[in-house]
């Protein structure tokens, strides 16, 4: 537990300082956070930065390594289901097929032979995908406002409650440099991925950037290959091709048909598109691209899009 909140914290308080140097440079040009923004944060601050550490942490309490390395994949999963069913996000058969292709190949890699055994641990860890599946759709309602700010206030709350529980049950500071490390990969892999994350939220949807987070394990062993003389194994290659098919499905998408959009106002960063025709007030930022909050006009047309923040129609 106390190893979670050395994340977060690390997340949080290293967002913070970028935050703090940005405003300084006057480098500021997102949404920042608004008052009816503060149950959705809540919720994905409770979802994703308690819930689903402490399950967690219990789970592997009990639970093979191998055990949890496989089911920590049905984060995808769950991410996928959430926002086809209840958020009622466009998923085609073609980008089923290529989440099923990424997801298949995240779980060859975690494979390590042994059969996964389906115990309360495992039923823990399971209940973790759930939470951060719910925490990854409760953000995206999130996703217009600013992304370093609201990783910051994640990594922090989520950070402080974690470090504090664990404490609480073993009050035993660990070494300075673990800190230090923790706190280093915590900046990097929890904030920085978290800002990357809710911007491709934005952009792409909930579905497909769930998609593609299932890549990171892919990642990491590519990184053992290249950077630490890990052998390249059958397993490496079998699911290097099953991504491979899985991102080639997603990236060769073409979704054009004639859609509305309805009347909108809200604020984000953006530059004069074909869905940011509006006039601008006398205090409205020069340049672009700049934020302000603005009114998107009805608009009918056809062109390729993804179910971003302006593209959240039926079908």
């Amino acid at each position: 537990m106390v190893l979670a909140g050395l994340l977060y914290l690390g997340s949080g308080m290293g967002l913070l300082m970028v935050t703090g140097l940005r405003r300084a440079t006057g480098a500021v040009t997102e949404a920042p956070i608004r008052r009816g923004d503060l149950p959705w944060l809540g919720a994905v601050v409770f979802a994703g930065g308690v819930v689903g550490p402490l399950l967690l942490m219990v789970g592997l309490a009990v639970t093979p390594a191998s055990t949890a390395s496989l089911l920590l994949n049905l984060e995808g999963l769950a991410t996928l289901a959430i926002a086809w069913v209840v958020f009622r996000e466009h998923v085609d058969l073609r980008i089923g097929l290529g989440a099923a292709a990424i997801l298949s190949g995240a779980v060859v890699l975690s494979w390590t032979g042994r059969t996964a055994s389906i115990n309360w641990g495992a039923l823990a860890i399971l209940g973790a995908c759930g939470a951060w599946g719910i925490d990854n759709n409760l953000t995206r309602k999130l996703s217009t406002a600013d992304p370093e700010q609201l990783a910051m206030i994640k990594g922090l709350a989520a950070g402080t409650f974690n470090t504090a529980i664990g404490l609480l049950r073993a009050p035993v500071w660990p070494p300075i440099w673990s800190i230090a490390a923790a706190m280093t990969v915590g900046f990097v892999g929890y904030g920085v991925s978290l800002v990357l994350f809710i911007l491709a939220l934005r952009h792409l949807g909930t579905a497909r950037t769930g998609a593609y987070f299932s890549f990171a394990p892919f990642a990491g062993a590519s990184l053992a290959i290249l950077a630490f003389g890990d052998r390249v194994t059958l397993t490496f290659l079998v699911a290097a091709g099953l991504m491979a098919v899985g991102l080639y499905l997603h990236l060769a998408e073409r979704h054009e048909h004639e859609h509305m959009h309805d009347l909108m106002a809200h604020e984000h960063r953006h530059v004069h598109d074909a869905h940011h025709q509006h006039e601008h007030g006398p205090n409205d930022p020069p340049g672009e691209p700049h934020m302000h909050w603005h009114e998107n006009a009805l608009l009918v047309h056809s062109h390729p899009h993804y179910p971003d923040i302006h593209h959240r129609h039926g079908h």
